[in-house]
């Protein structure tokens, strides 16, 4: 994660610097386009590891990616309903056995939209730590949670600034989740990217403090096995269904659709190239399109 980290703020205080000159913009063009084939592609396969030929759980990746794609944010509610409906319908019996002020340099505090407050750090903090507590499923998971909040709720980031930290997550190495520093820097400057980073991380950490203990334990119990995979397909769902929605603010146009075209070929059908080279092609077109446009 150190190594990643460090790769989002530099990339981070870069967009910030920047963001608004042709050629990051032409660049940020074409990978957009080249992460959404990206991104199709891990959902799928996603989907087909972790739902198999079960009918019911292929109905309720259905219904997440479709209530995904209509609300244009995930909800987390419908997955933990999904958990509960799996383990109704599959009526698994129940195993009794189973058990002060300090003063901080502005520069700190400083992302897109000039100096945050203070009091952001904890509002990121928070929102990023209720993500990494109620996100189930892949790194990807996190991507509609966030565009629900970040760009519709918050209003920290626009649509195509939201797009942006979806494709600098797929450029560095490491979780797709570390996107949450990028988010971070932009609202409140590299204090927000690790305010962000810590919230997104930390649950995830204590769940597993308190839980590896009885992790075997946990692991043969049926009710909770038949609840994880209801939720699992339900988050498969979400995934599915945010790819749809950031499609649409992607893919806009003809050099879009076929770096999108090109990208989801190479990635069905040329297995030994790396995603990043593929991001980082498809950023060197962009820039070329963009202009040979003006």
């Amino acid at each position: 994660i150190g190594p990643s980290f460090a790769m989002v703020l530099a990339l981070s205080a870069a967009y910030v610097r920047y963001g608004g000159l042709p050629w990051m913009r032409g660049a940020f063009y074409g990978i957009g386009a080249a992460v959404i084939a990206i991104i199709a592609h891990s959902a799928y396969r996603l989907v087909k590891r972790t739902v198999g030929a079960d009918r019911l759980l292929w109905s309720l990746v259905a219904l997440n990616a479709f209530l995904t794609a209509w609300t244009e944010r995930e909800l987390v509610w419908v997955i933990l309903a999904s958990g509960v409906f799996v383990l109704l319908w599959r009526k698994v019996p129940h195993d009794p056995t189973a058990a002060g002020s300090v003063a901080i340099p502005p520069w700190l505090l400083t992302g897109i939209h000039g100096a945050a407050p203070g009091q952001a750090l904890a509002s990121i903090a928070g929102y990023f730590a209720k993500a990494g507590a109620v996100v189930f499923g892949s790194g990807l998971a996190i991507v509609p949670f966030l565009h629900g909040g970040v760009v519709q709720q918050m209003r920290w980031l626009d649509e195509r600034q939201f797009l942006d930290a979806v494709a600098v997550s797929m450029i560095t190495p490491g979780p797709v989740v570390i996107t949450v520093a990028f988010v971070g820097y932009l609202v409140a400057g590299p204090l927000g990217a690790c305010a962000a980073a810590v919230g997104v991380f930390l649950p995830v950490y204590v769940v597993v403090v308190f839980v590896a203990r009885w992790f075997h334990r946990l692991a043969a119990n049926r009710p909770l096995r038949a609840a994880i995979d209801g939720v699992t397909a339900a988050a498969t769902g979400a995934i599915a269904g945010a790819v749809v929605v950031l499609g649409r603010r992607a893919l806009t146009d003809v050099p879009t659709w076929t770096i999108f075209a090109v990208t989801a070929g190479l990635v069905l059908f040329a297995k030994k190239v790396a995603e990043p080279i593929l991001i980082l092609a498809a950023g060197v077109a962009g820039v070329v399109l963009q202009a040979f446009a003006t």
